[in-house]
């Protein structure tokens, strides 16, 4: 029997990353570095950790995460500054591109958090990166302005009339505030 030219790869549970004590295994969010030092780094899901059993290379397996001006149709103003999508886009990378691990919530559990960190991120969309499509392709709206619930912004509901209202948004960039009768009342 002929050996095979592909060189075996051996699967790893947890990778170190360099220059840090840190560990990711599959399943962890990390940091990836951009190969243009201006830009933020890339968001990942490790989906496998392989060492290449010729060059010993460590090589992982991501499924990248999207953020909205990476996207078909760009930032919105109901996006959250860290807000991102989880893609359909998978890839095979360096580990020795990992900067550090970080954590994507859910939008419900970030929505939560009593304080957000550097390494903190949400996901509410999943995004098919060929055709621009999301799944929810909705999603619920709180405001007057009838736009989604952005984290970033204080949403403020009239205990009279029970309308909801965030501070930034508004379509023409109006603060709505103005507008709750409650607040007219207690605003001086």
């Amino acid at each position: 029997m002929a050996k095979s030219k592909a060189a075996a790869k051996k699967v790893l549970q947890s990778y170190s990353i360099k220059g840090t004590n840190k560990v990711v295994k599959a399943g962890d969010c990390v940091l990836m570095r951009a190969q243009d030092p201006e830009k933020p780094p890339y968001v990942a899901r490790i989906e496998s950790i392989e060492i290449d059993g010729k060059k010993k290379n460590v090589i992982v397996n991501v499924r990248w995460y999207y953020r909205p001006e990476e996207s078909i149709g760009g930032r919105r103003q109901f996006h959250g500054v860290k807000e991102l999508f989880l893609s359909d886009h998978y890839d095979i990378q360096s580990a020795d591109t990992i900067e550090g691990k970080c954590t994507v919530h859910s939008f419900k559990n970030y929505t939560k958090l009593e304080s957000v960190g550097s390494e903190d991120y949400f996901c509410r969309f999943e995004y098919k990166a060929a055709t621009g499509g999301f799944t929810p392709d909705r999603v619920a709206v709180y405001c007057k302005c009838e736009m989604p619930y952005n984290p970033d912004d204080l949403m403020v509901q009239c205990e009279t009339c029970k309308d909801c209202s965030q501070r930034q948004n508004g379509g023409g960039g109006e603060n709505l505030w103005g507008n709750l009768p409650f607040l007219k009342s207690n605003i001086r």
